[in-house]
C-alpha cells in the first residue's frame, strides 16, 4: 500500500484546512485508514481513523467538533482509496506534520499508531496566529 498525503499549507488561526490521503497499490490491506500528526519537538499523536466499511470513526476527544474525517466517496475507487481530513477553527497548537496511516486490521485500539502498517510522508500544517 502507498500513501500520499497532500493538502498541507500556512494559514491563520481560525481558517480551515483539508486533508487527503490516497491509498494506492494493495489497497485491500488499508481497511483502516487513520491520521497522526508530530508537532515540533512532541510525539507523535494520534488524530482521527476511520474504517473503510461498517462507518466507524474515532477521534482525539480534543478534536471532535473540529476536525472530520471521511471517505472521499467522489474520488475513490477500486484501485484507489481517499479519505480526507477536514479541520475547522485550526490553532497554533495545530501546527505539525500530518501523517496519513493504513492498517488491514486494528486489533486493540485505533488511536495506536502501532496498529498501522503503512504510513505516508506527512505533509505539514502551519497555523500562524
Amino acid at each position: 500500500v502507498q500513501l500520499q498525503a497532500s493538502g498541507g499549507g500556512l494559514v491563520q488561526a481560525g481558517d480551515s484546512l483539508r486533508l487527503s490521503c490516497e491509498a494506492s497499490g494493495r489497497t485491500g490491506s488499508a481497511q483502516h485508514m487513520g491520521w497522526f500528526r508530530q508537532a515540533p519537538g512532541e510525539e507523535r499523536e494520534f488524530v482521527a481513523a476511520l474504517g473503510w466499511t461498517g462507518g466507524g470513526r474515532y477521534y482525539q476527544d480534543s478534536l471532535k467538533g473540529r476536525f472530520t474525517i471521511a471517505i472521499d466517496n467522489a474520488k475513490s475507487t477500486v484501485d484507489l482509496k481517499v479519505v480526507y481530513l477536514q479541520m475547522n477553527n485550526l490553532q497554533p497548537e495545530d501546527t505539525a506534520v500530518y501523517y496519513c496511516a493504513a492498517a488491514r486490521y486494528i486489533y486493540n485500539d485505533y488511536k495506536t499508531e502501532h496498529e498501522y502498517n503503512y504510513w505516508g510522508r506527512g505533509t505539514l500544517v502551519t497555523v500562524s496566529s
